[in-house]
Formats: C-alpha cells, sequence, structure tokens
C-alpha cells in the first residue's frame, strides 16, 4: 500500500468531492483520481462509487475511512510526544500541594526544576481543599490516598510512613505508652481525616488497628507538630516532617518501633496523549 495515497482518501470522504478534496490539498483533479486507484488497487476493493451527480462511500470504504482517521490520529499525537520531549519546557507551571509538603518536600523539586529549565516558570498553589484541575488551571497536584477519578493519573513520589510524637514534659505528666493500645488513655492530636478511621501499624512482626482519641484534631500537620511541642499531647506525623526533629530534645519518638505505612504521596495530572513539556520535565525531576 502506498501510504501517501491516505491522506487523499481521508480528504475526499471528508470533502466529499474529489474537486473540492484536489483544490483543498492543492493538487490537480487528476492526481486525486488517480491516488484513489491506486489505493483501491493495493486493497482488492471498492472504497468510493463515482456517479455523475454523487459520491459515495461504500461499507468497505467507510471501514477503512474510520480505521485511517484513528491511524492519523495516534501518528500525529506520537509526532507530538517525540517533539515535545526534544523542546525545552517554558512557560508556567501550576502546581496545588497540602502546606506541609509545600514546606518540606517541594522546595527542593522545585530549585532543581527552576535551575535546570531557565525558561520555565511555577506557580504553587498552596490548599489543603481539594481543586478542580481544569477549572482552576492546575497542571499537577501533590497528595496522598488513592484516586477516585479515572479521569486522573497518579504517579507515586514517595511512601509516607510515620508515628508518634511529644515532648518529655507531657509523657512524664501523663505516663509512657508501651503499645498503641496505650493510646486511648492519652491525649491525641491527630489530623482531620485520619480522626475519622482506624490505624494501621506494625512493627514489623505484629499488626495493630487502633483509634485514638482526638482531642484536638487539624487539617495541617505543622499546626499539630506545634501543639505537641506545647505539651498538650501526642501527633501523629510524618516522618518527612518529623525527622528534623528527632535531635530536638523537645519532641521525641513515642513507641518508636511501631510505624503507620498506610498511604504514599502522589503526582496526580490529567490523563492526556500530549503531555507538556513543563509537566513532562517536572514529573521526571520529582520522580528522580
Amino acid at each position: 500500500m502506498d501510504l501517501d495515497t491516505i491522506p487523499v482518501f481521508i480528504k475526499v470522504v471528508q470533502s466529499g468531492s474529489f474537486s473540492q478534496a484536489a483544490r483543498e490539498l492543492g493538487i490537480p483533479n487528476t492526481t486525486v483520481s488517480a491516488q484513489i486507484a491506486r489505493l483501491e488497487r493495493s486493497l482488492g476493493m471498492t472504497l468510493i462509487q463515482r456517479t455523475t451527480r454523487q459520491l459515495i462511500i461504500t461499507q468497505a470504504g467507510q471501514t477503512f475511512y474510520e480505521g485511517c482517521v484513528r491511524a492519523m490520529g495516534e501518528l500525529q499525537a506520537t509526532q507530538s510526544e517525540l517533539e515535545s520531549a526534544t523542546k525545552e519546557p517554558t512557560g508556567t507551571l501550576r502546581i496545588s500541594v497540602a502546606s506541609d509538603v509545600a514546606h518540606s518536600i517541594l522546595p527542593p523539586i522545585i530549585k532543581t526544576y527552576l535551575e535546570k529549565y531557565p525558561k520555565a516558570q511555577v506557580d504553587v498553589v498552596v490548599t489543603n481543599r481539594m481543586v478542580d484541575m481544569v477549572k482552576e488551571g492546575i497542571d499537577v497536584v501533590i497528595r496522598a490516598g488513592e484516586l477516585n477519578d479515572s479521569g486522573l493519573v497518579a504517579k507515586k513520589l514517595i511512601e509516607i510512613a510515620g508515628g508518634f510524637w511529644a515532648t518529655e514534659a507531657y509523657l512524664r505528666k501523663a505516663g509512657a505508652l508501651k503499645h498503641p493500645r496505650d493510646l486511648k488513655d492519652h491525649q491525641c492530636l491527630v489530623l482531620t481525616p485520619l480522626s475519622r478511621k482506624e490505624m494501621k501499624l506494625t512493627n514489623g512482626s505484629e499488626e495493630v488497628k487502633v483509634m485514638p482519641p482526638s482531642r484536638l484534631v487539624a487539617d495541617e500537620l505543622e499546626a499539630l507538630r506545634e501543639f505537641a511541642l506545647l505539651h498538650i499531647g501526642i501527633a501523629f506525623l510524618p516522618d518527612f516532617m518529623a525527622e528534623d526533629r528527632q535531635s530536638n530534645p523537645k519532641l521525641i519518638r513515642v513507641l518508636p518501633k511501631w510505624r503507620w505505612t498506610e498511604t504514599k504521596l502522589s503526582l496526580v495530572y490529567p490523563s492526556q496523549k500530549y503531555v507538556p513539556p513543563r509537566l513532562r520535565a517536572f514529573i521526571e525531576i520529582a520522580s528522580q
């Protein structure tokens, strides 16, 4: 099959006329006729029937046309993808992220991105609410948990593991803990979504489910950390937020052998055949 005949065939079907297709393609009418005849010979079937008054697409022609349109669409998408891989990211990348991640994990990623791509800009939207990515013009969201929207793609950034942290002053007053079940006798500071479900904890050989009594809840982990530093109670914190406090005598790990490993932090973006260079580059850097 001569692949050069495919665009001509598609144009004839779309325009409904050999002469109109010739004008739109900028070639002689005789060339269009010759191309269609060559295509039909190679396939061994009639695709288009012509009378003095009309042009009729046969059933075989309609089936072949639909397949050609799909194939050409895939080729064009692949071409765009290959071209984007060679283009330097430009324009503004809009990122929506919870405040805790914006203050911890995200800054070094953005620093690398901006240093590597000097023509790119970044707009960070710091919010703890779920955003409408299309309506608000967001390129990528960094969020914990699982996806509920099949129109989105999630690429794992990191696994989130965490534990319980408190001050020595609080533990002297409230008493030490030997097992996660002892949390029921303490003042617990918990992230709002986690206050309504059981936590699965493990020490490597044993698993236990607990629902710590939530004396104080907040939708920001940094707030919980500050409340814990005021000796109010025991705060659940992910490792990436608490590890920088391990050298601080004001905040110590409670039940250090027990960890919570139930979720992950993901890069979430709309499902699309053509991923803009700025987004593709950011995903590559963040995933390293």
